[in-house]
């Protein structure tokens, strides 16, 4: 969240600032926001998962598109819109390794071009995929931090984990959704 805890509660300004919110307003303002907080965990799980900056950064562009596309439908409700964000993240992963290639039409819907990466840029990109995500995962407590490395970093479904764990599957996805969100809370709302 944006309050600063220095300063008196504004509890209009908290509800304006949660995720929801911001998709539901409808202003693209509170997009930009919404996008500002999720942007660097985006490009570190489409690197992550790629390898490959451009294709990273070009994912990246494709699920915020779709996701300002599609998010006049988005439903609050107990997966949040971090979910629903990495769940369109996820159909974009799986459209590109079915196409070996990014998919440009919400792009060019809404009349963005494509963002070329510099040297700079890359590196950047690398970095996030690399250490970012791994770094903050390790302040998780045990259950939570495995919980997500395996969801998260290692792209292993909920099922396959509760196995391997011997737990059940609303365990697992109770464990990841609550180290995610205690990750959020700690990274003020930029994961």
């Amino acid at each position: 969240m944006s309050h600063n805890p220095g300063a008196p509660f504004d509890g209009v300004q908290y509800m304006r600032d949660t995720d929801e919110a911001l998709l539901l307003s409808g202003d693209l303002e509170d997009f930009g926001v919404f996008y500002d907080r999720y942007v660097r965990a985006l490009l570190a799980f489409f690197q992550r998962r790629t390898g490959n900056p451009e294709v990273a950064a070009d994912l990246t562009a494709e699920t915020f598109a779709a996701a300002l596309v599609a998010r006049k439908r988005f439903q609050p409700g107990s997966a949040g819109a971090t979910a629903w964000l990495f769940t369109i993240a996820h159909h974009k992963l799986s459209d590109y390794r079915r196409r070996g290639r990014a998919e440009g039409r919400m792009r060019e819907r809404l009349g963005m071009e494509p963002v070329p990466v510099n040297d700079e840029d890359a590196e950047l990109i690398r970095r996030l995929g690399e250490e970012v995500a791994v770094q903050i995962i390790e302040e998780l407590p045990p259950e939570q931090r495995e919980a997500v490395r395996a969801h998260v970093l290692e792209d292993r479904g909920y099922a396959e984990i509760a196995r391997s764990e011997q737990v059940a599957e609303a365990t697992v996805r109770k464990r990841v959704s609550r180290g995610l969100r205690l990750l959020r809370d700690r990274v003020g709302g930029n994961l």
